[in-house]
């Protein structure tokens, strides 16, 4: 995208247009990625621009290291660890591979995917660059697909509704975005943020509509025959964590 600049000669400016875009920009304190924009202050966390870095930059001091969870699940996270740093999950299905959500630094070096699933527009990583590097299609629901924090990052799917694909299904929860989305696939829950490790709604949404999804959320795990529960930053047995999540819901009852 053509860039307008000022360059001073002599006494006078001159006025002009380079075709080089801007830097991509990651923030070190939090991992979110400025696309062809370069801000005084992080948009997501506040944070002063002498904490970013060029995405060429970051790709050289970090890595994604992946990680195991069952055989068809595995998780993806940066090496050293960057910023607040949350994981993204790799599904294997029969014939295609997936990525729930996406790592912050770009690792050309990763096993490719086909598709990349969000459940929120907050963990959009690098999203951009492995789409362009893997030729990847991007999916996120269609109300989170329109704030500003999702500038520079294409979509080539929104959607409004649950759905099913390749043995990956989907539901919309609401709450702490109104377009947030949770994943199954096999035996293995996939919940990003909604609830924390220490067994606590993420606060930041309308609290009425996280909870109602928190119930949502109750409804779709009864009766499964779940093993794990893949979150931004644990990995649960299911059995452990229900009993947990169960403990959160009685306190909004009654």
């Amino acid at each position: 995208m053509p860039i307008l600049f000022f360059k001073k000669s002599g006494n006078s400016w001159i006025c002009g247009v380079s075709e080089v875009p801007e830097a991509q920009l990651v923030c070190t304190v939090c991992g979110y990625n400025m696309v062809g924009y370069s801000p005084e202050h992080c948009p997501f966390c506040g944070a002063s621009k002498e904490k970013f870095l060029t995405s060429e930059e970051c790709s050289a001091r970090y890595s994604v290291v992946e990680t195991p969870v069952t055989d068809h699940v595995s998780r993806l996270n940066s090496t050293p660890r960057l910023g607040l740093e949350h994981t993204a999950y790799r599904i294997r299905t029969h014939n295609k591979t997936y990525m729930i959500d996406c790592p912050s630094c770009f690792d050309p070096d990763v096993t490719g995917m086909d598709t990349i699933l969000f459940t929120h527009f907050h963990f959009l990583g690098s999203s951009n660059q492995y789409r362009e590097h893997f030729s990847a299609n991007v999916w996120i629901n269609t109300a989170d697909s329109r704030f500003e924090l999702c500038k520079g990052f294409p979509f080539d799917r929104t959607f409004e509704e649950g759905f099913e694909v390749d043995g990956i299904e989907a539901y919309h929860l609401d709450g702490h975005t109104p377009g947030f989305t949770c994943y199954f696939f096999e035996d293995v829950f996939f919940l990003c943020d909604y609830v924390f490790k220490s067994m606590r709604f993420n606060p930041y949404g309308p609290r009425d509509r996280t909870i109602e999804g928190g119930h949502r959320i109750r409804g779709l795990i009864e009766g499964s025959r779940l093993s794990t529960v893949c979150a931004v930053d644990y990995v649960m047995d299911f059995n452990e964590w229900v009993q947990g999540f169960d403990r959160l819901l009685d306190t909004f009852t009654g």
